[in-house]
């Protein structure tokens, strides 16, 4: 098995997010997916977290954000389809799989090849090997469903790239139909405070980021094509707090009143 880079490595950490939430503070996450994982991960990655309660459920909280888009996506386009993008060792399917939905989540050959090994493909999920960043994976599901509204999410993938390349990215996809896109990201002061603390505590203060969004609505003017935001919200506002730490709850309450960490839905 291919050895894992900094950036994809990365994919450990939100896994460790949703194993800690679904145990300690499943009001947050629960994901019986995760904790079905936990013994397959590799040796010593649990006890050598070092992570705090709050940089945990950061993590836990951008899937719990996303599951929440995908099913108010799914509840407007049952006939809909997500389309996954760097989904590591995302779980998110087996939590919110309708019975039907038809469901594909891209990464890099090594990335989807580690991914296969833990997590072989359910009935409706399917893995695409390629970067994101490429037309490949698109025409691909296009070539497979022509028409149907597609969700694309990015948790967690943006933040290591240009912002010319994130650009480029939604510009291409605006020539592909319906297409809606939701992303985590950070402002630019919530990036300086990613870099010196989150990144650091996570073991991973050696991956470069690069992109933040101030404003989405000056983001979908830099793509242009008529791209409409659909939301734009703080990364907390619909995380339970009851029962969190006294210093979880006033760093989530800080990075909200700050907008520091945010979600954003296009409609490309």
């Amino acid at each position: 098995m291919s050895k894992l880079g900094i950036v994809e490595d990365t994919l450990f950490v939100p896994m460790l997010g949703r194993i800690y939430a679904s145990e300690h503070c499943p009001q947050v996450l629960y994901d019986e997916k995760a904790l079905e994982l936990k013994k397959k991960l590799p040796p010593g990655l649990l006890g050598k977290s070092g992570q705090s309660q709050y940089t945990l459920l950061a993590s836990a909280a951008r899937s719990a954000n996303m599951d929440r888009f995908i099913r108010a996506f799914l509840e407007r386009r049952p006939d809909g389809v997500i389309v996954q993008l760097g989904c590591g060792l995302e779980t998110t399917y087996y939590r919110c799989d309708n019975g039907r939905i038809r469901w594909y989540a891209v990464d890099l050959p090594h990335v989807v090849e580690y991914r296969r090994a833990l997590l072989p493909e359910p009935e409706r999920e399917i893995y695409l090997a390629g970067d994101a960043f490429a037309e490949d994976w698109i025409r691909q599901v296009r070539s497979d469903v022509p028409d149907a509204p597609i969700l694309v999410t990015a948790g967690g993938l943006f933040h290591y790239f240009e912002e010319r390349k994130v650009v480029d990215l939604l510009r291409m996809l605006t020539g592909f139909g319906a297409i809606e896109i939701v992303f985590d990201t950070v402002s630019k002061s919530g990036m300086a405070m990613m870099r010196k603390k989150y990144m650091k505590q996570v073991g991973h203060a050696d991956a470069q980021m690069f992109f933040y969004v101030d404003s989405a609505a000056k983001l979908a003017g830099k793509i242009g094509g008529g791209v409409r935001v659909r939301a734009e919200e703080p990364y907390y506002r619909h995380i339970p707090r009851k029962g969190l730490k006294p210093s979880t709850k006033v760093s989530m309450a800080v990075s909200d009143r700050l907008f520091m960490v945010k979600m954003i839905n296009l409609k490309l």
